[in-house]
This record gives C-alpha cells, structure tokens and sequence, in this order.
C-alpha cells in the first residue's frame, strides 16, 4: 500500500471532521433560541415566581459561556476547542464539563452495544452462512422467517414489547436504569452482575432485531459465491466440507458484513438512542437526548462530534486494512 494514499485518506478523513464539526456549529444556531434565557425561565418558574433582572442574569451566563461574541468569533474559539477535545461547560447542568458527562456515559453504551452488535454480529452471520449452504440441516430454515420478521421491527418497539413481557407480566428482569437505585457504583462482582442484569433487556431489543439483517445478507453473499469458479474448482479437487464452507465459501462472502460491522460499531458513540430512552439507560444516547430537550448546544455538540469522529474513523481503518482482509484488493497502480 502507498503512503501517498495513507495521506490522502488521512486528509479525506480531516476534510470531513472540520466540515461536520462546522455544520455541528451552525446548525443549531438557526433556530434562534436563547438555550441560556429558556433554562433560566423553567428554573424560576419551577421556584413559582419569575425572578427579577432576568436580563442581568442572562447576559452575565452569556458571557460565561462566550455566547456574548460575534458568531465569528464564537466559531473559531470552537474549533480550538474541539481540537483540544474540550467542548466547555454543560448549559443545563452547570458547573458540570461536556467533556466528562460523556465520558461518565460513554462506558454504559459501549459496553452494552459493543457486545450487542459484536453477538448479533457473529450469530446472524454464522445462520446466514447455513441459510446459503446447500447441504445445511434442513431445520435451519424455519428459523430464517421469524429472523426476518423480527428485523423489520425498531429497535425501541422490540424493546416495549420485551419490556411489558419480561419485567411487568413475568417479573423476571428489572424494568429500567443501569443498576439497582440505591446503589453506588463500585468495582465488585456483584455490581458488574447487577449491571448485566440490567442490560439484558436492551441488548436483546437490539440483539433480536439485527439477526435478520445480518443473516439476510450473509446468506445473499453466499449463494452467489456458489457459483464461482474457485468454488467449482475446489469442490472438484474432492476437499472437504468444512474446508469448502469455511475457507472457500464463508471467507469470501463474509467481506461485505465486514463492512457492515465497521459502520456499525462506528454508531457506538452515539447509542441507540431511543432503546436508551425506553429502558432508562444512562447512557450517550440518553444524554443526547436530555441536551436536545433543554436546548444544550455543547453537549450536543460535543455528542455529535464524538460520533462522527468515531465513524470517521471506522471507515478510515476499514479502508486501509481491507488489503489484509482479502489479497485481490490492492491500492497500488
């Protein structure tokens, strides 16, 4: 591989950050609200009176958080911040920084969906294989309806319906939240356990309804590496099954999943933003959500750049690794 094409994709991958992080500047500037009055407003009207020299009070939290200088102004200031990862304070939740809500989040969703995608991953992918085989049990077909059926339903969906069965008519998982309230979070057995026990119900919202994706487009992929000449050649040379199912067939079809799956776990950051919501779960996408809400632009800010950093990144590995993947792909001239 060149390193001119290292570079150029290095920089393909820059020019993208900076426009995103631009138009994550922006746009939510043009709706014209004032994040800093509204936040004001619904403090004193939770106090039961409106609280005298609103004005005074607003333009002082407007200077603390630079939102008093021209937008041009504003706008640079941001970009050396973001280089610097430090997206200033939470407007709904001062004194508290962007940059450590996200971080205090950040483990919740990535655990959870790290290990949902990464196990729908590798199931839908291993069925879709069988799907394609000809000479797989016959019985692995009535699985291949139901895996379908269940793709087509949103996540969040899923996950109302696994919560109404699960946790209010049988009573056997928790119904919401990270781990037991009245608990504080420590490094014990019996937190992580709790917090698995917790997480169970929203991977599997998301686990069950990403087999059927993955195992459609798996077995597309190997019912037409059926017909190849390697495979044709490699039956004739008398190899066995398995060599011809796992080095021959399955090795070639699994590329495009490999894709996916990058583009996929790109999405880590951001989380499965309304699962989260159904389930209480105190994760990014839950953040991302209470920011849109209250009008707070550096968390959203700062949860939308993570996420296309992350995604950035994804596809940037993706493409500079994928020679490894499959020999034939080659970036030289």
């Amino acid at each position: 591989m060149r390193l001119n094409y290292v570079f150029r994709r290095v920089g393909f991958f820059l020019l993208i950050v900076w426009v995103a992080a631009s138009v994550n500047f922006f746009l939510p500037r043009l709706s014209g609200q004032d994040p800093i009055r509204e936040k004001l407003l619904r403090e004193s009207m939770l106090g039961g009176a409106m609280q005298a020299g609103m004005d005074q009070i607003v333009k002082t939290y407007e200077v603390k958080f630079g939102l008093d200088r021209p937008l041009y102004q504003q706008y640079f200031s941001y970009l050396g911040d973001v280089a610097r990862f430090d997206f200033n304070y939470s407007i709904s939740q001062y004194p508290n920084r962007v940059i450590d809500m996200i971080l205090d989040a950040l483990p919740w969703t990535a655990g959870l969906l790290s290990v949902a995608f990464l196990l729908s991953f590798s199931v839908g992918t291993l069925l879709g294989a069988l799907f394609g085989w000809p000479r797989a049990p016959r019985y692995l077909g009535w699985l291949f309806g139901p895996l379908l059926s269940l793709s087509a339903i949103p996540y969040f969906l899923l996950g109302l319906v696994l919560l109404y069965f699960f946790a209010f008519y049988l009573k056997w998982l928790p119904s919401g939240g990270g781990f037991e309230r009245g608990t504080l979070p420590t490094a014990s057995v019996k937190f992580a356990l709790d917090v698995a026990h917790h997480a169970i119900l929203p991977a599997l919202s998301i686990l069950l309804a990403q087999l059927g994706g993955w195992a459609l487009g798996m077995r597309a992929m190997m019912v037409t590496t059926q017909g190849e000449d390697y495979m044709v050649f490699a039956d004739a040379k008398g190899l066995s099954e398995r060599t011809l199912f796992l080095r021959y067939a399955m090795r070639n079809a699994i590329l495009p999943q490999v894709t996916g799956l990058a583009l996929v776990l790109g999405q880590l950051i951001s989380g499965a933003v309304l699962v989260e919501i159904v389930f209480q779960y105190p994760g990014v996408g839950t953040l991302l959500w209470r920011a849109i809400r209250e009008t707070d632009y550096f968390v959203v800010q700062g949860v939308v750049f993570f996420s296309i950093v992350t995604i950035g990144l994804a596809t940037l590995l993706l493409d500079l690794i994928y020679p490894l993947l499959d020999p034939r792909i080659s970036y030289e001239k």
